[in-house]
């Protein structure tokens, strides 16, 4: 048994089985009846073979039933993403719950600045060094876009940065069509310097466009990541009411229509591909006309398409844990609290999103430290209360009860760590007069202090010095052909 699940977990529950055979068999129609637009000719010619029909001048692919049956009975149901130190690996399978940060922000808060900037190469270190300092955060994620790397190789040399600077597995993905070799590369560099199968490191988010279309970039990762041998995470990002129906059950369908149309593909392309039904739905808010993230909708429609992957057997993952505010304020804390909370009742496996803030655009030290406190909450409760003879204490009452207290039993000694989540001095339960001797720091401040002592004193366990000279020579090598004159972090 995972040390993420246990026998008596609470456990959350949308959709009814009745409502899940409704929700299947209306994305079934429409994937027969409308279909998807695919812009690859690539994966028109592989969807085709495998026995959709294809409409040529409209690029339109109809995906009858029997071929998505066929493909989701190929899908392995059950995945392990490998950690470099063997200790972070992920068993991506029944309720186990894993956090890492939300990928591809393109700004960094920067904790002295009342405006966001955009992330720098070092940014990208100094995000990786941190997430791989935190224990409740299980999994690195290509977290920030170098902006000041050119725009054609920011997605390789992301994924260099954060293999050298943590053992722990990746959530990444590629934003070029040539990307996923040089990052496959990279991956086997570093899996060759162990026992594990070479590219189990890293997930690679992929993402249809909504409503129902695949890009010639999108379906050419797909089948890139199929044939590599890389787990494909398919993320499909319905926006409620603008490039999706206003009714969730709608959102549904189509949600779970993108996901089974890229299963079908991925599984064509190379069947047994790994693949994770994942996803980061948002809620067009017409009075501003913003991409909403944390709103109760889409924490809704998330765990809902999850009952729709566990209704498969499939890996799931969520963007949650994170919030639309702009600062690390009330909001970003309650909105990022009750996105975990959901998520790790849900029992989904993936759960991405600490740090992020604005939309999924914007990245935050400060907010990844304290969110690492709220998966660690979040993890205690959905672990639920444990009910055995020695957890009912019938044993020690009669003794304690006249005592008037518990504080001297070996019981309590026993119990008191196994039962308590003990979370660090960012979470203050002092007594205020302790709290004002210490200046009256509150939780931003607290946040800034842990961020630089992890900085200044976190060493991230290196390389092999072979391996680590190796993947650095090819990482210059990227650079050289993409202008770049010399690598420098």
């Amino acid at each position: 048994m995972d040390e993420h699940g246990v026998k008596n977990r609470p456990n959350l529950r949308l959709l009814s089985n009745e409502v899940i055979e409704r929700i299947h068999e209306s994305s079934i129609r429409l994937l027969a009846d409308i279909g998807v637009t695919v812009e690859s000719r690539e994966a028109l010619d592989i969807l085709r073979e495998g026995g959709a029909k294809i409409d040529e001048v409209k690029r339109n692919v109809k995906i009858p039933s029997s071929l998505i049956d066929e493909t989701l009975s190929k899908a392995p149901h059950r995945l392990t993403i490998y950690s470099r130190d063997r200790r972070h690996d992920l068993n991506l399978a029944g309720d186990n719950v894993y956090f890492n940060p939300g990928s591809a922000a393109i700004s960094i808060l920067d904790y002295s600045k009342a405006s966001p900037r955009p992330p720098a190469l070092k940014d990208v270190k100094d995000f990786a060094v941190v997430v791989d300092s935190l224990k409740n955060i299980h999994a690195q994620s290509t977290a920030l876009v170098p902006m000041d790397m050119p725009e054609t190789m920011r997605d390789r040399i992301r994924l260099y940065v954060v293999l050298k600077y943590s053992t722990k597995p990746i959530v990444t993905g590629a934003f070029t069509v040539d990307g996923i070799s040089d990052m496959k590369r990279m991956l086997d560099i570093v899996s060759d310097s162990g026992s594990k199968k070479a590219g189990a490191m890293a997930i690679f988010d992929v993402c249809p466009s909504p409503p129902l279309k695949w890009s010639r970039l999108a379906a050419k990762n797909v089948i890139d990541c199929a044939e590599a041998g890389l787990p494909v995470e398919l993320v499909s990002m319905p926006q409620i009411s603008a490039t999706a129906p206003a009714t969730l059950a709608g959102c549904l369908v189509q949600h779970n229509a993108e996901v089974l149309s890229g299963i079908a593909l991925a599984q064509l392309a190379y069947p047994g591909t790994p693949v994770i039904y994942g996803g980061s739905p948002a809620l067009f808010d017409p009075r501003y006309g913003t991409s909403v993230m944390g709103s109760p909708e889409v924490l809704l429609l998330s765990c809902g398409y999850v009952d729709m992957a566990k209704h498969y057997g499939l890996p799931s993952h969520a963007y949650l844990g994170m919030s639309d505010a702009k600062v690390i304020d009330y909001q970003a804390g309650f909105e990022s609290a009750l996105g975990a909370l959901m998520g790790a009742l849900k029992g989904i496996n993936i759960i991405s999103g600490a740090g992020m803030i604005e939309f999924e655009s914007c990245q935050s030290l400060e907010k990844l430290v304290l969110d690492d406190e709220i998966c660690g909450y979040v993890h205690r409760v959905a672990t639920g209360i444990d009910v055995t003879e020695e957890t009912l204490a019938n044993q020690i009452f009669q003794e304690s009860v006249a005592k008037g207290h518990f504080l001297s039993q070996k019981h309590t000694v026993r119990w008191l760590r196994r039962e308590q989540y003990i979370p660090s001095e960012l979470v203050d339960r002092r007594d205020r007069s302790m709290w004002r001797a210490l200046g009256r720091p509150d939780a931003l401040k607290r946040a800034r202090t842990r961020v630089q002592q992890i900085l200044s004193d976190h060493q991230p366990e290196p390389l092999e010095p072979d391996i680590e000279k190796e993947l650095t020579r090819f990482a210059v090598s990227i650079c050289k052909s993409h202008g770049v004159p010399r690598l420098t972090l």
